[in-house]
């Protein structure tokens, strides 16, 4: 006897895709570096640019792993973007020698600048101290609450502005987006209409899923670490 029930029956189907839809697989970098408080460390056009922690290199082979198999068994990747800071590199590197392709930097999805705290561990110090300052970012959810930090408005259209790029340039594709903690939460912030930092706790090496298609984005999935476990 058929599971279907009656002829008539209309079963519940699973999410597809709409034809021409761009699926975003966004990925955060592997863990980076230890920063050491009072030493400067590698910077690249003034931003902070640690390169991955052991634990890190070894996050970035498990979602090369992970998201090669995908690809093999049907969920083609077409394209990877990494931004200018070396640690989405690194995190992307071990997925694109598996599948032959390379990774296109975009540099407007860098991190978000944070002024006076962005060398030497200052940031990171601070989080730990629960510093005043801090606790007034995360009740104002304003990164620029941060002396000499990146203004919230210019941080929203440079990372609008990428992902609209990036959208553009490949309808009905599957494209990995290696970026940062603070452009995945705005960046799904963005596409949910949630408060601006409701996303702000994504994982190393962890995989968001956007499908953005006529202008409308859905959320498939926030946070996935399951090639972690």
């Amino acid at each position: 006897m058929s599971d279907d029930g009656p002829p008539d029956a209309i079963r519940q189907v699973r999410f597809r895709a709409a034809e021409g839809a761009t699926t975003l697989l966004i990925v955060r970098h592997g863990e980076s570096a230890a920063a050491i408080t009072g030493q400067v460390g590698p910077l690249r056009d003034g931003h902070g640019d640690p390169s991955l922690h052991p634990e890190g290199e070894i996050q970035a082979r498990r979602l090369g792993e992970r998201l090669a198999n995908e690809h093999a068994a049907g969920a083609a990747i077409d394209a990877i973007y990494v931004t200018t800071l070396q640690r989405t590199r690194q995190t992307a590197a071990p997925l694109a020698a598996a599948l032959g392709l390379t990774p296109i930097v975009e540099p407007d999805l860098r991190e978000v600048f944070l002024g006076d705290w962005e060398a030497g561990g200052e940031f990171r110090a601070r989080v730990l101290a629960n510093d005043p300052i801090i606790r007034r970012v995360f009740e104002e959810e304003r990164w620029d609450e941060i002396p000499g930090a990146e203004r919230l408005e210019a941080f929203d259209d440079r990372i609008s502005g990428a992902i609209d790029r990036i959208v553009a340039a490949h309808p009905g594709q599957r494209v990995v987006v290696v970026a940062h903690g603070a452009v995945i939460g705005h960046v799904m912030h963005r596409a949910t209409g949630s408060r601006r930092f409701a996303f702000a706790t994504t994982d190393n090496a962890s995989i968001s899923e956007l499908v953005v298609h006529d202008g409308r984005t859905t959320m498939r999935r926030y946070n996935d670490t399951a090639h972690l476990q």
